[in-house]
């Protein structure tokens, strides 16, 4: 498939959170990707015609093999990425049933508090996404 070196890219994501199981804290799911050894949100690229909500949705189960219930949008991230223009639109999204399995495209999943999920994250834009979410539950 050939691009326009302008074309922006479309992709899609969540933060994946739950309540941790032992204290009920807010916990965030980010994933490691073996081809980049990063952490991130799980995301992807959409397909073609795909609404991005349901690209979100799909990604999250693909990458971490829970089901989730979306919440509130949160911030858009525009970047680079191999010369090219990206956009990945992201949503808050509570994971409700489901295990990880590993694959080929996401090797470990963690759980972490907000905290540490900000220190663990690759990419700085990818932290502003977690303080948008708790600034989602400051405001319910």
């Amino acid at each position: 498939m050939t691009y326009a070196k302008d074309t922006t890219v479309q992709a899609a994501g969540c933060v994946l959170w739950r309540r941790s199981p032992v204290d009920g804290g807010l916990e965030v799911c980010l994933v490691h990707r073996p081809k980049y050894d990063d952490w991130s949100h799980p995301k992807g690229k959409l397909k073609r015609g795909e609404d991005p909500l349901a690209g979100a949705v799909r990604e999250v189960a693909e990458e971490t093999g829970y089901s989730a219930v979306v919440g509130a949008a949160l911030p858009t991230a525009h970047y680079l990425a191999n010369g090219r223009p990206k956009q990945v639109r992201y949503w808050a999204a509570e994971a409700v049933s489901g295990r990880f399995t590993p694959n080929d495209e996401v090797d470990r999943i963690l759980w972490l508090s907000p905290t540490a999920a900000r220190a663990r994250l690759t990419q700085p834009r990818d932290r502003e996404l977690v303080d948008a979410l708790i600034r989602q539950f400051e405001h319910t």
